[in-house]
């Protein structure tokens, strides 16, 4: 582990860096991978559609949980902060099921996607046995989490990697098998992330071990115990942010439901937002980097910042380069197999969206800054503006614009987290000292 005393370069950043970003960059390729086969499967629209919904549905469910990762980066010192954070996960983990488990009912989840959302029956229908599917999803993950950012905090990001192989791994030999099986593309997608993300759970627990070890023989630390108290202020404004952030979803697809064009934009949302996620996931894995080696006091700001510059600068040209050039359109017809009637709909999404790894990886430092200050309430705050001003763009594109839903929701996304961006910088500079 670098030393607090020892300067930090390029290279021991790109290091640390490098099997995280794996990490995200296996993570990102799974949905496009997935879509690509619903896409090639019979009724692609409708099961893109409804594929991409229950994803929204199920990432609401995970939100909670999404951010155990840094929780255990940050706080899980010695054998009593471990006992106390694993048994919170649990708690959040059978918390989350629960809420998933009542969303299920078949009274609850039809008024929530037809009379709410009002979803195509077809659509619906497919939807709820997707999220019957992605039941152990949301569990897995947050159990998983906590075990990573054990392993990011004992140096041992390489094995975040491997757990990472293994699911895309046993994602993809699912995914053969069920679309052998002829069931519907949305079935196949969810089945498949199900059975990748609990073998993956599995393989972090194992590899976990050795560190779990070191930290049950550290009982003398000279540090204040960590408390249930202390944990629940620390960890709800991350909880809530990521619930904030990731709720969105189902809010815009109830706009894409009622927007110009609503199921070609409900079909290309997920497709268009897996090819960002390949330079988003890049920049959100920045955010453990930052955690684990800015320093008690902030002192190794300066090469974080720069590194995060530059590889900003990259994330966004290779990004612009595919979708301001023909490369956009061998993307999304050759790669994701989108018709040349939806992937006409995904050219001027994708332009628009072109700035959001940069802003990402912006949030990211800002994120870790606080993360490692211990000072996570302005977090909540940001995700609150964002998401407002989010659902302030899509309302006014859709209601009074009357422009296309997908459009609406490209520049919701890129208007939303710019404005995020705005909000951290005084609490940024405070931090690092100006």
């Amino acid at each position: 582990m670098i030393k607090e005393n020892q300067s930090l370069s390029f290279k021991q950043i790109f290091i640390f860096w490098y099997p995280l970003a794996a990490t995200w960059l296996m993570m990102a390729v799974e949905n496009p991978f997935l879509t690509a086969i619903i896409a090639r499967l019979p009724g692609p629209k409708f099961n893109l559609a409804a594929f991409g919904v229950a994803f929204s549905f199920a990432l609401i469910a995970e939100a909670p949980i999404i951010m155990l990762m840094s929780a255990s980066n940050a706080l899980v010192t010695n054998s009593t902060a471990y006992f106390k954070l694993r048994r919170f996960t649990y708690i959040l983990n059978a918390g989350i099921t629960l809420f998933l488990l009542i969303g299920l009912i078949p009274t609850v989840f039809y008024f929530i996607a037809e009379d709410l959302v009002e979803l195509p029956h077809d659509v619906a229908r497919l939807t709820h046995v997707a999220l019957i599917l992605l039941i152990p999803w949301p569990a897995a993950i947050g159990f998983r989490r906590f075990c990573q950012g054990i392993l990011i905090r004992s140096n041992l990001t390489r094995r975040v990697a491997y757990g990472t192989i293994i699911r895309l791994t046993t994602m993809t030999g699912a995914a053969i098998v069920l679309s052998s099986l002829k069931l519907p593309g949305a079935y196949v997608g969810a089945g498949a992330l199900s059975t990748g993300v609990t073998c993956e759970s599995i393989a972090s627990r194992l590899m976990v071990n050795s560190s779990i070890k070191k930290l049950l023989r550290q009982d003398n630390i000279k540090e204040k115990p960590l408390s249930y108290k202390f944990i629940a202020k620390f960890y709800y404004p991350l909880a809530l942010m990521s619930f904030l952030s990731l709720g969105i979803h189902p809010f815009i697809a109830f706009f894409l439901g009622r927007s110009r064009f609503a199921i070609e934009s409900l079909a290309v949302l997920p497709v268009i937002n897996a090819l960002v996620f390949i330079f988003r996931g890049l920049s959100i894995s920045y955010l453990e980097v930052v955690v684990a080696l800015l320093g008690k006091k902030n002192e190794k700001y300066a090469p974080l910042r720069n590194f995060a510059w530059i590889l900003g600068i990259v994330l966004v040209g290779i990004l612009a380069l595919v979708a301001f050039t023909p490369l956009a359109a061998v993307w999304f017809r050759q790669v994701a197999g989108l018709s040349a009637e939806l992937a006409r709909f995904s050219y001027l999404p994708i332009q628009v969206s072109t700035i959001l790894p940069g802003l990402t990886l912006l949030l990211s430092l800002q994120h870790g800054i606080l993360v490692n200050s211990k000072h996570t309430g302005p977090i909540t705050w940001a995700t609150i503006i964002e998401v407002g001003v989010m659902l302030v763009v899509l309302f006014i594109s859709i209601s009074y614009l009357d422009a296309i839903g997908i459009i609406a929701a490209a520049f919701a996304y890129t208007l939303g987290r710019l404005a995020a961006n705005l909000y951290l910088f005084p609490y940024q500079f405070k931090a690092v000292g100006g």
